[in-house]
């Protein structure tokens, strides 16, 4: 094995170059280093972007599902979807730490990633079940966490699976705290999902009384769940991948104005022109979606002379794990969809 670093490159095997999130493989030998953690894996959050490409690919199939987790794990030495790009996160115990770390953990700690499956050497011994209904696999495996790694402890009066469902979309809602200001017009494509439901809570207690939170939903059958939680001004139906249906609709609904700031949190591609065409030429929009093309994004922006800000959803903004999780503590009616949704026995 290379020189250790605290990035992790001595695990790449290629190319030798790059940084492990780059790397097409990683070294997977699960022997703990001087300045790794080694972690035994329970579950795998898996990117939705990424587990709805393979969910969609497989048919539905679990077996098949299963078959090509095993796959890219086994080539590539991490849970890197090559088609996406995007990995998950993993919750897990502590296994043993390396010598040379001074780390607030011990043996034996839960634990769940706050970094990217695509840059973490994760072995799977095997599959235990797949839950198709919250992008989790339990497995039988090992990962090792670099010294630059970040994590979250488990804490106690919150369920793990849930808390490894919320802090796998941690940036999003954090990020939405920092962007939005009161009063303002914000629109989320794909606002009753996992990151949704999340960010147009934060977007509501942000912008207050006097703004306008628009949620954009694919069908009605998501429409209950969002209207309970009662943090959308207003709600729209319709397809995120139709940027002339979603514009019109959203200045029906924002008094023929572009919003200030959109926020993309779907799970499926071709959905960028509908972000940045209902958007101000002096707003953002905030690329959560691991599904976004960001050629798309740059050259559809230009095409319609468009000078909004556009961000990448970064995983990673401070304090987000805690910003998240007081969000389910604070609110119980959010606390309860999420429980319904991605909640296991413990």
């Amino acid at each position: 094995m290379n020189k250790l670093c605290k990035y992790g490159t001595h695990r790449v095997l290629s190319p030798l170059k790059a940084l492990p999130q780059g790397a097409d493989i990683l070294d997977n030998t699960m022997i703990c280093q001087d300045n790794e953690i080694l972690i035994d894996v329970k579950t795998l959050n898996i990117d939705s972007a990424s587990f709805t490409q393979i969910k969609n690919v497989s048919n539905g199939n679990i077996e098949a599902m299963s078959e090509m987790i095993l796959s890219i794990v086994s080539m590539r030495g991490k849970m890197q979807n090559p088609v996406t790009g995007s990995g998950g996160m993993l919750l897990g115990t502590v296994k043993e730490i390396g010598s040379s770390l001074k780390k607030d953990l011990k043996i034996g700690d839960e634990i769940a990633s706050l970094v990217s499956l695509s840059l973490t050497p994760l072995k799977i011994h095997k599959i235990l079940q797949i839950h198709p209904e919250k992008d989790q696999v339990d497995i039988i495996g090992e990962a090792i966490l670099f010294e630059t790694g970040i994590y979250a402890k488990i804490p106690s009066d919150l369920p793990s699976h849930l808390v490894l469902s919320a802090l796998d979309v941690a940036g999003a809602p954090a990020q939405v705290n920092r962007l939005v200001k009161k009063g303002q017009s914000v629109l989320i494509l794909g606002a009753s999902g996992k990151s949704g439901l999340l960010c147009a809570y934060q977007a509501r207690k942000n912008t207050g009384e006097k703004g306008n939170v628009i949620g954009v939903i694919y069908d009605e059958s998501q429409l209950e769940e969002l209207q309970r939680l009662d943090v959308c001004h207003q709600i729209i139906i319709g397809d995120a991948r139709n940027p002339m249906e979603i514009y019109e609709k959203v200045l029906q609904v924002n008094q023929n104005e572009l919003v200030d700031i959109t926020i993309n949190v779907v799970n499926i591609p071709n959905t960028e022109m509908t972000s940045i065409l209902p958007t101000k030429n002096t707003g953002i929009v905030y690329f959560f979606s691991m599904a976004t093309s960001f050629t798309k994004a740059a050259l559809g922006a230009e095409g319609i002379a468009s000078e909004a800000t556009m961000i990448i959803g970064n995983g990673y903004t401070e304090n987000h794990a805690e910003l998240t999780l007081n969000l389910l503590r604070e609110s119980p009616t959010l606390y309860d969809i999420f429980m319904k949704r991605y909640g296991k026995e413990e």
